[in-house]
């Protein structure tokens, strides 16, 4: 028996290498960022959250790499919101009836970004009062 052709599942888009590449990649990811920000409210709210973050951090009176763990702990969280965002994007593509497992899936991205806030006011807490 032969195997399947790999290419032929794939998307048309995997053959470019190189720079244009990275050039593609770079237009998707700040489409991606376009379309979250116009598009989810909490996104939005995040990137508030950390437009007042990220400088509280650069000017907090701690060490570089507490300074680095709080941004990274800001970023975190919209790292996470776009990965929700995606996830109920394409649960919304597939079907706009209420299923169980669409609810699940909504409900397990809404919960990721729930455990990065907590993630986020611990971090900070610790590194701040502890």
């Amino acid at each position: 028996m032969t195997p399947p052709d790999k290419s032929a599942a794939e998307s048309p888009f995997k053959g470019k290498t190189g720079l244009l590449r990275i050039w593609n990649a770079f237009k998707y990811s700040l489409a991606g960022l376009r379309a979250a920000h116009r598009h989810e409210d909490a996104f939005r709210q995040e990137c508030l959250l950390a437009a007042v973050l990220v400088p509280v951090a650069l000017i907090c009176p701690v060490d570089s790499t507490a300074k680095a763990l709080l941004i990274a702990c800001v970023l975190l969280v919209l790292i996470v919101e776009l990965m929700n965002s995606a996830v109920e994007a394409v649960v919304d593509r597939v079907s706009l009836e209420h299923h169980r497992l669409a609810k699940r899936a909504k409900d397990i991205g809404s919960a990721a970004v729930l455990i990065a806030l907590i993630n986020l006011a611990a971090v900070w807490a610790l590194v701040l009062l502890g």
